[in-house]
């Protein structure tokens, strides 16, 4: 094998891995969509739906967001594309020196968070109603203070220094001889303007503005801390994942992504057609015959937007009729049998354990011993001494003799008792090692 065919191999791998891990998360997301599990997911996959996208129509909540959304998003787009265009000729105007240090303080706004930026906007633009003395109701307090004027400024104080980047280099390919020449044959400077830099810079404007209501669209932090009162397409979203979400979320996500891929493939089709008109206008391409449409030759853009438009149009008409409610029985009932089965496999396992417990504890349990008199403390832990009648196999045993002990019969019952029927003799004197000095009597007065 060449090292040719390997490098084919291996830069198609890569771009295979490349494009899976960038399109593999919206491909699952859209899956989701018509899955009519509760949670969005793949597997397991319960039933094919369009009730979701029902359910996304007739939620308030989004419908207000995405209206709040495009508001803010052509309010953007306008106040940045106007920024960022007169910032970029400003820039190609501007005395050498100092265009570095412009350059700097137009990009400034790109590396500050934007919390930063959503909170500066808040904080700066009550001080200036303060400072004009705006009154509450009156319509300055209201402009300041209103959701909707606060995020525009607020994104656009951004937004506008992307718009530049892209007009600075459409206009690094600008010829400053045309706009010298129009103003030398007697044009005004809003005429060189609005005659040659404005066409000129049209493609790059149109670029800027989608770019800039892109970013709009989907931008949060700063938008949390402007809109106030009302609530944009990503903070409902935002909301909705804290609380919970299901698939619905998934079918707008399936929309948006359609409708990208349609306004991408109508770009590029009309940028293909105008190409071949031109070829054709130069006379390097010659009008030919065939059985598609002129649009439609040697344009694999079209021919995709064609047959795409075909598949919604007939997914629209699918869902009118389609209903999923006899596929939802069936997967219900499945569900009932399986969670079943589940219930008898774990009590019978719960069973088993019980019984192999109860075995191995009687296995475990010893022979109760028969009392006897053997041990220490002979049978006083018996469990017939705490009975009041007497076992009739138990005997009793006599009473300990005196004098058997160390001490004798210092210890015996009877000692204690004021009559003694059979009392000892008194020990007699001098028989122990002191002879009669501990005797009873002599602590006596009489003899």
């Amino acid at each position: 094998m060449s090292s040719a065919t390997l490098i084919r191999i291996a830069l198609g791998a890569y771009l295979l891995i490349f494009f899976s891990y960038l399109l593999g998360p919206l491909v699952v997301m859209s899956l989701t969509a018509f899955n009519s599990s509760a949670f969005p997911s793949v597997s397991p996959w319960a039933c094919f739906t369009f009730e979701w996208f029902g359910v996304l129509f007739e939620d308030k909540h989004i419908r207000d967001g995405l209206f709040y959304s495009v508001l803010i998003g052509i309010g953007t787009v306008i106040l940045s594309v106007s920024m960022g265009l007169a910032a970029s000729i400003v820039l190609t105007q501007v005395w050498p020196r100092f265009r570095s240090t412009y350059y700097t303080m137009i990009i400034a706004p790109i590396l500050i968070p934007g919390v930063v930026l959503g909170i500066s906007t808040l904080v700066f633009w009550d001080r200036v109603g303060r400072f004009f003395g705006a009154e509450d109701g009156s319509f300055f307090y209201e402009l300041f203070h209103n959701g909707i004027f606060l995020t525009i400024l607020g994104q656009s104080s951004f937004i506008a220094s992307y718009a530049m980047l892209v007009f600075v280099a459409r206009l690094q390919r600008f010829d400053p001889g045309l706009t010298e020449a129009a103003l030398d044959l007697g044009a005004t400077h809003t005429q060189a303007f609005r005659k040659i830099l404005l066409p000129f810079m049209r493609p790059a404007i149109a670029s800027a503005s989608v770019l800039a209501f892109l970013a709009s669209f989907e931008n949060y932090n700063t938008t949390t801390f402007t809109i106030i009162d009302y609530k944009t397409l990503t903070t409902v979203l935002a909301q909705k994942v804290r609380l919970g979400i299901n698939p619905s979320i998934s079918s707008l996500a399936f929309i948006i992504i359609t409708l990208t891929v349609f306004a991408a493939l109508i770009f590029e089709a009309v940028q293909r057609n105008k190409s071949r008109k031109d070829a054709m206008r130069q006379g390097r391409l010659k009008p030919g015959r065939g059985v598609l449409p002129g649009f439609l030759r040697g344009n694999p853009a079209a021919i995709i937007l064609v047959l795409l438009s075909f598949f919604v149009i007939a997914m629209v008409g699918t869902a009118q009729s389609y209903s999923p409610e006899q596929c939802k029985i069936r997967v219900k009932e499945a569900r009932q049998i399986e969670i079943q089965k589940r219930i008898e496999a774990l009590q019978k396992a719960r069973a088993e354990e019980r019984a192999k417990a109860a075995e191995e504890a009687e296995d475990a349990v010893p022979a109760a011993p028969s009392p006897s008199n053997s041990g220490a403390f002979g049978n006083v832990f018996a469990p017939g001494n705490l009975s009041g009648e007497e076992e009739s196999e138990a005997v009793p045993e006599p009473a300990p003799q005196g004098g058997s002990g160390a001490f004798g019969n210092v210890f015996a019952p009877n000692n204690l008792s004021e009559d003694t029927p059979d009392e000892p003799e008194a020990p007699q004197g001098g028989t122990g090692a002191f002879g009669n000095v501990f005797a009873p009597d002599n602590l006596s007065g009489s003899e």
